[in-house]
């Protein structure tokens, strides 16, 4: 099974703000569409909740949620206590997952992963209170970058992937 991490970062590494991101970006939902597609996804409940209703669950793909909460429920999701067993649930399903936020569940699936899908946005988030993780060079490298682009929103941004040596 691959295991991929996907996400969106300003400068500084900032993913989000009070729960939610702090820039709208359409080409970035668009390749995160593209990208995700009939593959599993994991996420925190917190992400899950910042999801417009209209969203959730995600379409084309199982939606698998981490929480605490053992009596929480969300239509169209499946609820795992932590990463591990949701990665497993995900293998059953699929040959790639994708985890796609939030902090507490990157750092929890890190050093599982194998590849890891990044848009660089080049916009400057002083209050952003959720941050990504950080790829050690020692184990991650860069293995396709994209040049720089300017969304329809205004903001420069570029798709970069990751992958880790095993």
């Amino acid at each position: 099974m691959t295991i991929a991490l996907i996400w969106a970062q300003a400068n500084g590494g900032v993913i989000g703000r009070d729960g939610d991101m702090p820039w709208h970006l359409p080409e970035d939902q668009k390749y995160f569409r593209a990208t995700t597609g009939h593959h599993p996804v994991v996420m925190g409940r917190r992400t899950w909740d910042s999801l417009p209703e209209r969203f959730r669950p995600l379409p084309n793909r199982a939606n698998l949620v981490i929480t605490r909460q053992h009596d929480w429920q969300g239509v169209g999701a499946q609820r795992f206590p932590d990463v591990a067993s949701a990665l497993a649930s995900a293998q059953q399903l699929d040959d790639t997952v994708f985890v796609m936020g939030g902090g507490e569940i990157y750092r929890g699936a890190i050093d599982l992963a194998h590849v890891a899908y990044v848009t660089e946005i080049d916009i400057d988030v002083a209050d952003g209170d959720t941050i990504a993780p950080e790829l050690d060079s020692s184990r991650w490298y860069l293995d396709a970058d994209e040049d720089w682009l300017t969304s329809a929103s205004g903001l420069r941004y570029r798709f970069l992937r990751y992958s880790a040596q095993r």
